[in-house]
């Protein structure tokens, strides 16, 4: 038996998001991402048995269906023989799903990782692309934690020391589709991450960048403009952006403080919308 092992699954954010074109069924983006100390627990361990046991728990764990990204990971890995054991996961939910948070697609990331280093599968960079997206789109992001650029020739470009910002996260009692948002997408938006650099994850460029998104959420979701534009008059953020294709928008702050009392003010006011107080990694 092999002891159990604890990962730590953090959620992504998507600072700006820009959808520039279209390549098959799939949208092309580019994106800044960061993220934060909001994470799923994972326990793993190898088992003896005929099949991979998979459990969620935890506030987030409602609705999760059997073809989940886990399974299908897997799965993946069963199909090209690429472990010869099963094991036994539970992942305890503390990112909410249908957020923009990445928390499905972090958590097989990070699984994948774990196999990786603990050298329980052997890939090479290839495979690897091939397993991640295969998941979902966003699952490469996860294997490495830093301060990411995603251009629109979908390849990623990690930066170190990048400047932490406090964030406040607020998801309404509801969740936007993915599919849905993307599919309502009538314009593209010109190419500006072509050249990544570190210059992108400061204030002045990050302010002057939007997700192309929001617009299309907000027409979907009137609540979701009222909370920005409460949001934007809360303990003075830097600035306020939704997070991938939503519902959750993220306040940005300069201190702690100052994010500690928006959050709690916002509590005061929103009582049955789910928030937290976070900080980028």
């Amino acid at each position: 038996m092999m002891n159990l092992s604890k990962i730590k699954s953090y959620a992504k954010i998507n600072l700006a998001l820009n959808i520039i074109g279209k390549s098959n069924k799939l949208h092309k983006i580019e994106s800044l991402i960061a993220f934060i100390n909001l994470h799923d627990h994972i326990l793993i361990k190898k088992i003896k048995s005929k099949k991979h046991k998979i459990i969620f728990d935890g506030k987030f764990s409602r609705n999760i269906t059997s073809n989940n990204t886990v399974t299908k990971l897997l799965k993946k890995l069963d199909q090209k023989k690429l472990i010869n054991q099963k094991f036994y996961i539970k992942i305890t939910k503390n990112i909410p799903q249908k957020a923009g948070l990445g928390g499905g697609s972090m958590n097989a990331a990070n699984i994948l990782k774990y196999f990786v280093e603990k050298k329980i599968i052997k890939v090479d960079n290839e495979q690897i692309r091939e397993i991640t997206s295969f998941i979902g789109s966003d699952v490469n992001l996860g294997l490495d934690t830093k301060n990411s650029i995603l251009t629109s020739k979908n390849k990623i470009k990690r930066f170190r020391n990048c400047r932490r910002l406090f964030t406040l996260i607020v998801k309404p009692n509801f969740g936007c589709s993915t599919k849905d948002m993307y599919s309502q997408v009538k314009k593209f938006d010109r190419a500006i991450l072509k050249k990544p650099s570190k210059k992108m994850f400061e204030l002045n460029f990050l302010k002057k960048m939007k997700n192309s998104l929001e617009e299309i959420a907000f027409e979907k979701y009137s609540s979701l403009k009222k909370i920005k534009s409460y949001l934007n008059n809360l303990e003075n953020p830097i600035f306020v952006r939704m997070t991938g294709s939503g519902s959750a928008l993220v306040s940005y702050y300069y201190s702690k403080k100052q994010c500690d009392k928006a959050q709690k003010k916002f509590i005061k006011d929103y009582k049955k919308y789910w928030c937290i107080s976070s900080k980028t990694i």
